[in-house]
């Protein structure tokens, strides 16, 4: 296929230097390549008198306007290519195998594409993988990818409104097992009512976190499809009714936390007929010797390689003043080598929200650089949430500009003043809607844009300071809701 790049003259050695030979280069007689317009386009093409017949023309992915007529004049396709020049050697590899658009720049496109085959991969293989056990069709150990577990802490005492919303809330964010979570106040009575409560609103598996062996009998007598924990202090008591009911269980080791506790009472456990074993050797946090922790993990996954391993991410995450999507990636990629099979995080604290998220992403990042033999990178998939792949090219400053300053005061807008909020949606942990308050009305949207065209169009705004100042604001609310941060107006973000 002969394919043609229409660009401008400052990104002119940009795109020859991305497409090697894989293309012919266009450069129309204007220096911002976004500004390329189907007149444009025309003129420059006839005047260059090309002596090849093109199948394609790609655009910059920027360019604005209705191509149609030119294709006709011109003879071939006209779609959009990537908005920055360096991105053309990607796109250009997937010529003949998908349909550009003419509307929807070539990356954007592709960046789905890209997804969509990845999550395609993930789904195969894991659907073809082996494993130890299911919990509800759910593979724990073997090939099978590293499950997520939101432990919902004092589960077992909730009412069932506040219980449901957890729950919903956690399977949306993409957990992999339910861990209702006791207090040492719990009774027998409501551990039973909330494990069969959760039983009726979920196929999800739900497990009991408690060492207590009689709110662990009551769990099992409801349903629950795994217990955490058993180790020498309930093993007797707990550890037959556990064998009986034929359930999973999480084996942690005694107080010492060492790796001997924690074989004696796996061996201890096989001893009483338990068969679905997870062992945990107990992650421990940075500053409490992570790295010893982490060598346990790896000795034990060494020495019983058929066991699956519990990998407790959130004693790490919740007790650091650090953003969680890199610790809990890096985390992920330490689990995969040490066996785990279950990332546990109970997103207890503010900072550690949306760990549920990262990890399922980070889980599924590492099966794909499994399958792939790969490091986690050009993935298709990944959890770049503020930092870039790459940095788009930069511009100096104009000569001779005027230095900006704010003004020296204010003025009341005489449509009258607008109060912005945000609502975040505490199901799924992203986004939610901007309110914007006046006396009038309020106007509710999910981003700044249809917010503020509304509010124009109702002509509540009729300053132009007052429409600078809420475009701000309306900024500002809909990045807090993008990064699940809270907004309050006239703050900085």
């Amino acid at each position: 296929m002969k394919i043609l790049i229409a660009t401008g003259r400052l990104a002119e050695s940009t795109v020859r230097k991305a497409i090697g030979e894989k293309a012919d280069v266009l450069v129309a007689n204007i220096d911002i390549a976004a500004f390329i317009t189907p007149k444009k386009l025309i003129k420059t093409f006839q005047e260059a008198k090309l002596s090849k017949v093109y199948d394609l023309i790609l655009l910059p992915g920027l360019v604005a306007g209705d191509f149609s007529k030119a294709s006709d004049v011109l003879g071939c396709k006209i779609r959009l290519g990537p908005k920055h020049a360096y991105d053309l050697g990607f796109v250009l590899s997937f010529v003949g195998k998908i349909e550009f658009s003419d509307k929807i720049p070539a990356c954007e496109l592709l960046a789905d594409v890209r997804k969509e085959i990845a999550l395609e991969l993930i789904k195969k293989n894991e659907e073809e993988a082996s494993s130890p056990f299911t919990l509800r069709g759910v593979k724990l150990g073997g090939k099978a990818r590293m499950k997520v577990m939101g432990e919902i802490v004092g589960a077992l005492e909730m009412d069932p409104p506040a219980l449901q919303a957890k729950i919903e809330a956690f399977i949306a964010r993409g957990a992999d097992v339910i861990d209702l979570g006791a207090t040492l106040n719990t009774l027998p009575e409501q551990a039973k009512r909330a494990v069969s409560f959760a039983k009726t609103i979920t196929d999800t598996p739900v497990s009991i976190d408690t060492l207590d062996s009689e709110l662990i009998r009551e769990g099992i007598e409801a349903g629950a499809d795994l217990v955490l924990s058993l180790n020498s202090t309930n093993l007797e008591t707990a550890g037959p009714i556990v064998a009986r009911a034929g359930v999973a269980v999480v084996i942690i080791p005694d107080e010492e936390r060492s790796l001997e506790s924690l074989i004696r009472n796996v061996e201890a456990a096989r001893r009483l007929g338990i068969e679905k074993i997870i062992a945990d050797p107990v992650l421990d946090p940075v500053g409490h010797n992570i790295t010893e922790s982490i060598v346990r993990f790896h000795e034990f996954h060494r020495m019983y390689p058929e066991i699956p391993v519990f990998f407790g991410v959130g004693n790490v995450t919740e007790l650091m003043d650090v953003d969680t999507i890199g610790v809990n990636a890096v985390l992920c990629g330490i689990g995969v080598e040490v066996g785990a099979s279950i990332l546990f995080t109970p997103e207890f604290s503010d900072k550690a929200q949306g760990s549920i998220t990262e990890l399922k992403r980070a889980s599924e990042m590492m099966m794909l650089s499994g399958i792939r033999e790969s490091s986690p990178k050009d993935l298709g998939l990944d959890l770049l949430c503020i930092k870039e792949k790459r940095r788009r090219p930069e511009s100096p400053l104009p000569k001779n500009a005027i230095q900006a300053r704010s003004s020296k005061g204010w003025h009341i807008d005489p449509a009258g003043p607008i109060r912005i909020r945000t609502v975040a949606d505490r199901i799924s942990g992203k986004g939610g809607f901007i309110v914007a308050e006046h006396e009038k009305t309020s106007v509710v949207g999910k981003n700044s844009r249809e917010v503020m065209d509304t509010l124009l169009e109702l002509r509540l705004v009729s300053r132009l300071d007052h429409a600078a100042y809420l475009g701000r604001e309306l900024e500002k609310a809909e990045l807090s809701l993008q990064f699940n941060r809270s907004y309050a107006q006239d703050d900085a973000f």
